[in-house]
C-alpha cells in the first residue's frame, strides 16, 4: 500500500484513541499511531525473514524479521497483522499479540504491537506479493542472529527481535 494513503487511529502515550488521521501525516507530524507486525515461525521453530522490493518507498532492500504495517482505523492489532499476512506473504493465519510498546526507530514514532504467528506452509507455498517482497526463507535462531549482524535490516528489526526474544524467555520461565 506504499502509494496509497491509509486513515489510521492517532493515539495517546497509553494507545488511547485520540483520533483518526491518514497515516502519511501520521508520519509527517510525528504523531503515534498503531502498526501490527508478526513473527513467523514455523514448527520446527525457524524463522520466516525477508528482503523488502527495492521499490518501495521505505527501507527498499533490506531485511526485515516481521511482516506488518499500519493498523487501520477500526481495527485491532490481531486484524491489522493478519490482514498484512495475506496481503505481503498470501498467508491466512492467526496472529496472536504478544506485547506492544512505542517503537522510536522507524520512520517516526508509533505503537507497535508483535504478533507471533506459525505458519505450517513449507517455505516454497508462501507466496508473497512480489511489490512488497523480493526474498523470503526461513532461519534459526542462531543463523537470524548472525545475518542479524551481517545484512542490512530494518531500523527496528533488531530491536523487535531482541524484545521478542526477551518476552519468549520470560514466558518460558513461568
Amino acid at each position: 500500500m506504499c502509494g496509497v494513503d491509509e486513515w489510521v487511529e492517532r493515539v495517546d502515550g497509553q494507545d488511547r484513541v485520540t483520533g483518526v488521521v491518514s497515516r502519511r501525516q501520521a508520519v509527517r507530524e510525528g504523531w503515534l499511531h498503531r502498526v501490527a507486525v508478526t513473527v513467523c515461525r514455523d514448527q520446527r521453530g525457524r524463522i520466516l525473514v525477508h528482503r523488502r522490493s527495492e521499490q518501495l518507498a521505505r527501507f527498499p532492500g533490506l531485511f526485515e524479521v516481521v511482516v506488518g504495517g499500519a493498523v487501520r482505523a477500526g481495527e485491532s492489532y490481531a486484524q491489522g497483522a493478519a490482514r498484512e499476512l495475506a496481503e505481503e506473504l498470501g498467508v491466512r493465519a492467526l496472529p496472536r499479540l504478544l506485547f506492544t510498546f512505542i517503537n522510536r526507530s522507524g520512520l517516526s514514532p508509533h505503537w507497535l504491537g508483535v504478533h507471533e504467528a506459525v505458519i505450517r506452509e513449507p517455505v516454497e507455498a508462501v507466496v508473497p506479493d512480489p511489490e512488497e517482497v523480493a526474498w523470503h526463507g526461513r532461519l534459526t535462531e542462531p543463523e537470524l542472529r548472525s545475518a542479524l549482524v551481517n545484512w542490512r535490516f530494518t531500523p527496528d528489526s533488531r530491536e523487535v527481535f531482541s524484545r521478542y526474544l526477551t518476552f519468549r524467555s520470560r514466558r518460558e520461565c513461568r
